[in-house]
């Protein structure tokens, strides 16, 4: 396959509500869309989940645009037959910058699979036509407020609630919605916001029936994780520690996860999605996938990546209608506390273009030599 040309544009989005976690709040997602065109025809889309600022990772939007254009198109182009399942290979050189790569890889791939009339889920490995739906829910002023919404999703639907933690907005909340809802798959995310010095407060959260803790460390803190999850009877899950099947593999060795949450942007990619679904399988690991925010673009691919037998948990493939008035994408809907996996080839849906247009804050069009 030969590329024609990238187009790279910023888009913003406002959320239906401040989204706020242990490292900030957003008001709107800010993302770069990708749309790879080849001399074949054929028309590859992807989002690069990187946020406006390096909080929940090192890579930011605009810095993401510039190493794409700076350094990985480049090499890209100077491959005269382009592969999707080669190019982690020929972006190896270049450390780092998973979410860029990420994004180019499923452009190419997406654009790939369309000239074959391959569905996303069918080539990553498919086994099922729809998966279960949990939500992210931000950190609320009140508890009050806290519990509304989590009414809201409850109501809705969804089949998992995963509540966002923090220093001092941790045991109160937890203990409130287990007590409203005694039955509902709940877990909690803190975005490494914890130290070691806090293991005794989060063994507080142990009597509340949990499917997990999630990445209550720094990221960088793998030995301390192990640690924890010897004092603590909820699993602990990694989240941003896991950036590569190595990480991965190093993770479950030394016992420091018993669950994780696979994001293909962080880790480099679907490809790479796959070779961590697959070690854990092998080693009766369960895997989720977790949410970026994504519009149906990436929550497309998402979807799909969670129809793979490994992914027992709900993860945060929200509908739509959870992050966004309009998506940039027909809208996914849920149903009955599900999303269905698209079948069409490629990532399967319908890109709105005028929408697009009308919400894009730069575009650039870069031609291949």
């Amino acid at each position: 396959m030969r590329i024609k040309e990238v187009e790279l544009r910023t888009i913003e989005l406002p959320l239906v509500r401040p989204f706020r976690t242990s490292f900030g709040t957003q008001l709107n997602r800010e993302l770069l869309l990708l749309k790879v065109t080849t001399r074949e025809g054929s028309e590859g889309w992807s989002e690069c989940v990187a946020m406006s600022e390096p909080l929940y990772s090192p890579e930011y939007t605009a810095a993401c645009q510039d190493v794409i254009e700076r350094f990985l198109l480049p090499k890209i182009f100077l491959q005269e037959d382009v592969i999707a399942e080669e190019i982690s290979t020929v972006l190896k050189p270049f450390l780092g910058h998973q979410m860029s790569k990420a994004a180019l890889e499923t452009a190419i791939l997406d654009a790939e699979l369309k000239l074959n009339g391959i569905s996303f889920g069918s080539y990553l490995g498919s086994s099922r036509d729809l998966i279960d739906c949990g939500v992210s829910v931000g950190i609320t002023s009140t508890i009050e407020d806290l519990v509304n919404e989590v009414s809201i999703y409850i109501s809705e639907g969804y089949r998992r609630i995963k509540l966002k933690i923090e220093p001092g907005w941790d045991i109160l909340p937890v203990r409130t919605i287990r007590e409203l809802w005694p039955d509902i798959p709940l877990q909690v995310d803190a975005n490494q916001a914890y130290t070691r010095h806090d293991t005794d407060l989060l063994k507080q959260l142990d009597p509340y029936d949990l499917l997990l803790i999630e990445q209550p460390l720094n990221e960088h803190d793998v030995l301390g994780h192990a640690m924890l999850a010897k004092e603590v009877a909820t699993p602990i899950c990694l989240d941003e520690s896991i950036t590569s099947l190595e990480s991965a593999r190093d993770a479950l060795a030394l016992k420091a996860t018993s669950i994780i949450n696979i994001k293909p942007g962080r880790v480099g990619g679907y490809l790479e999605s796959v070779k961590i679904h697959d070690l854990c399988v092998e080693n009766n690991i369960p895997v989720w996938c977790g949410g970026m925010l994504e519009t149906g673009v990436g929550r497309a691919a998402n979807v799909a990546l969670a129809s793979l037998p490994g992914f027992t948990l709900p993860g945060d493939t929200s509908a739509s209608s959870r992050y966004f008035h309009r998506d940039i994408t027909d809208p996914f809907v849920m149903v009955d506390g599900q999303l269905r996996v698209p079948m069409q080839p490629g990532i399967g849906v319908h890109i709105d273009l005028n929408f697009i247009e009308q919400i894009t804050k730069t575009r650039k069009v870069i031609t291949a030599p």
